[in-house]
């Protein structure tokens, strides 16, 4: 990110929301103000039908955090902290009763958001709150004091930090029996064949040339064992062939197939 400016990948997140909206009618996930806040218009959004890939895997995390949420209500969770808001719209549709959302962020991006929501009239509930915090400088510990267990929404933030930032707010949601969290991590482009490679190498570049580098890669079974060493006891982890028999239908996606993965994982209750 550039020093006082919201995050440019944050916009872009939003707009493949949208654009999901507008091309295939949310039929993954359903966002009523995805479009509303991002302030586009939906003519200009069919320009993204190419980019059909990244769209679905955004659709399917928030489908995936989303659904995984509304369990943890029916448990008993009443605390949902996003981490990493950007133009998220979860807080501004929760529907759960009794259910207080803490939306974190980088204080410029905060702003930003801010202002969208006032632009557009989408209502900000008594129930939303918000904290801004700098991963790789603050104290998440310090900034967000949290008693009980609360859900963290997680998504499109852990390749962006580095492996210390990440370190310390995985290992901040670790100490409440009960947290459970969401988020998603890629694999080493090292892993890839030789085509999906260079796709990945060419999106990290477009990221980076904005100042928002991927910094942190994860396999499975490392990512698996370190959250087992923090006292996660509840680990499912979703890689693309899992994915597109879950969310796609599709079941010709070889098992191991390297990409994208999401993750949800509960601490020991």
């Amino acid at each position: 990110m550039e020093i006082g400016q919201p995050s440019r990948t944050a916009f872009s997140a939003a707009r493949y929301r949208a654009a999901h909206q507008v091309l295939e009618r949310g039929v993954i996930f359903q966002d009523p103000f995805a479009v509303r806040i991002l302030g586009v218009p939906e003519s200009e959004l069919l320009a993204d039908a190419p980019r059909r890939a990244m769209r679905a895997f955004i659709a399917a995390r928030h489908r995936f955090a989303e659904d995984a949420l509304a369990a943890a209500v029916v448990r008993g969770v009443r605390q949902v902290v996003v981490l990493g808001a950007g133009l998220d719209t979860f807080a501004y549709r929760n529907d759960f009763e009794g259910v207080r959302v803490i939306e974190v962020d980088h204080p410029a991006t905060q702003a930003w958001k801010r202002e969208r929501l006032a632009e557009t009239g989408i209502e900000v509930p008594p129930t939303v709150s918000y904290v801004g915090v700098d991963f790789e400088a603050s104290s998440l510990a310090e900034r967000l004091p949290l008693t009980g267990p609360a859900f963290f929404v997680w998504l499109g933030v852990v390749p962006y930090l580095t492996r210390a930032g990440f370190d310390a707010t995985i290992s901040y949601i670790s100490k409440i029996p009960g947290n459970e969290v969401v988020f998603d991590y890629a694999q080493s482009p090292e892993k890839m064949p030789a085509d999906r490679r260079a796709a990945l190498e060419a999106r990290a570049a477009r990221v980076a040339r904005i100042g928002e580098p991927w910094l942190t890669y994860f396999e499975p079974a490392e990512i698996a064992s370190y959250l087992a060493g923090l006292g996660f006891g509840e680990i499912e982890d979703l890689g693309p062939a899992q994915l597109a028999a879950r969310f796609f239908n599709r079941h010709d996606v070889p098992p191991d197939t390297p990409g994208g993965h999401l993750l949800r994982a509960v601490t020991g209750r």
